[in-house]
């Protein structure tokens, strides 16, 4: 098991440098911004979709392409109102709200002290109790026959699949259904950029194991997901381990670590395992009359297996990737001079770009036809941009600022002298010159090494 680490500074980096290079570069946009946005809802651009995608790409080649006891799922967001029932959430999902009587701003009762508003300073009311499902009506008419609920999580489809998915791949105990997908809670205080939204994207694992190996397994899960992020980027002193106490689990959960960030704003939850026993399948059988059990052929026993489960966010695993691959870097240039570059040393596996390639003259079309031939080359194999609007200097700072792996000059000696080109690193700036004809085979070795 990790040990959990102990203090340590924060990435220098401010969630407002962060959301301000998320606008300017295209990685996210305010949804609506037009119209003056809406809260915490968030559009992803041309480089927030590469980047999303790569996260998925990245969770699902590990947790589900390269494990024979995970299979995948893709479930219904609106799906039949019983099983919310059922889960508890009709009745539970609950968060403690109060209202300021003079500014009439909501907050969490348990995120403020006292009864003073954190705002202005005005009274707050007594907490209530505010549940957090998306309401809604299936069909023309709206009545009490037809409300169905916006799915406040990927779990339940997860588990009302348990049967159909494990006659179907004939998984034997112990396996995993998992699935990505968008979750909906009306949230009464998101903020903080993309961390906390009422709209986000789950990853989840529901891994279904032998009861009496539950806590084993709840190991080895917190310790697998502890080091992902670490294989992709991210710094293990900025990762700790928190084991929730007993009076702060989940009414389902028997033990409840989570992985945790340093965030700009403090210490914050990136990831949960919980050891969710067979709460929820039993629920099921419970509402529905259906047999959920497990039939163990070495027993001959009927069993309600236990679960684990890994539960993170793509959201929030993005801003965690992002916040810890940006630098600024002050650079010498040479004759006391200084220049500064802003770079996002992103994992390969995830840099929304992986090559650009640069004309150094754009008023020379011989050497604009080059770099234009060699993007449309490597473009089936890796995710290549061109770009010749700005000079050299400014399309490495452009390029760096976005995490692109490597740079391609294409110039004059280029076209006149020796066909080759210079690639740059984005990390070390080490430049070399290479053929172009070398250039595929070079980059792809790059990227799979």
């Amino acid at each position: 098991m990790v040990d959990v680490k102990g203090d340590v500074a924060p990435s220098a980096v401010t969630m407002d440098k962060i959301v301000e290079l998320c606008k300017r570069r295209g990685f996210v946009f305010q949804s609506g911004e037009i119209y003056g946005g809406i809260g915490s809802t968030w559009d992803y651009g041309p480089l927030g979709v590469e980047l999303k995608r790569n996260i998925r790409d990245a969770w699902w080649q590990d947790n589900v392409r390269m494990r024979d006891d995970v299979v995948g799922l893709e479930a219904a967001i609106i799906t039949n109102p019983r099983v919310w029932e059922a889960s508890g959430h009709v009745a539970g999902f609950t968060d403690p709200m109060v209202d300021c009587k003079e500014c009439k701003q909501r907050f969490r009762a348990d995120h403020v002290e006292g009864d003073v508003c954190p705002a202005c300073g005005g009274q707050l009311t007594e907490a209530r109790q505010f549940n957090m499902m998306f309401k809604t009506h299936m069909g023309p008419v709206e009545d009490s026959a037809a409300v169905a609920y916006l799915r406040p999580e990927t779990a339940q489809g997860m588990f009302v699949n348990f049967k159909n998915v494990q006659q179907a791949t004939r998984k034997k105990l112990p396996f995993g259904i998992a699935q990505i997908g968008k979750s909906f809670r009306n949230e009464i205080t998101p903020g903080n950029f993309i961390f906390r939204t009422r709209e986000f994207e789950q990853a989840e694992i529901e891994f279904f194991v032998m009861p009496g190996t539950d806590e084993e397994w709840h190991k080895r899960w917190i310790q697998d997901r502890y080091n992902w992020y670490i294989k992709y980027g991210i710094t293990p002193e900025r990762l700790r381990l928190r084991p929730h106490d007993p009076d702060e689990l989940a009414f389902y959960s028997k033990a409840t670590t989570d992985i945790e960030y340093l965030f700009p704003i403090g210490w914050s939850e990136l990831e949960g395992i919980a050891n969710r026993t067979d709460y929820d399948l039993k629920k099921h059988m419970e509402f529905s009359g259906e047999n959920l059990t497990y039939f163990d052929e070495a027993t001959g026993d009927s069993i309600v297996p236990y679960v684990i489960e890994p539960a993170g966010g793509i959201d929030r695993s993005l801003l965690a990737f992002l916040i810890d691959a940006y630098e600024e870097e002050v650079i010498d240039k040479g004759d006391g001079k200084k220049d500064k570059r802003t770079v996002l040393h992103l994992h390969k596996t995830l840099a929304p770009v992986k090559v650009a390639v640069l004309p150094l003259l754009r008023n020379r079309p011989e050497i604009v036809e080059t770099a234009k031939n060699l993007a449309a080359e490597l473009r089936p194999h890796m995710a290549t941009m061109y770009d010749d609007t700005a000079s050299i200097g400014r399309l490495y700072r452009r390029q760096d600022e976005i995490g692109t792996l490597w740079c391609i000059t294409v110039d004059v000696q280029t076209v006149e002298e020796d066909n080759q080109v210079t690639i740059r690193d984005r990390d070390t700036m080490e430049q070399i010159r290479v053929p172009i004809s070398d250039v595929k085979s070079i980059l792809i070795e790059k990227l799979n090494s």
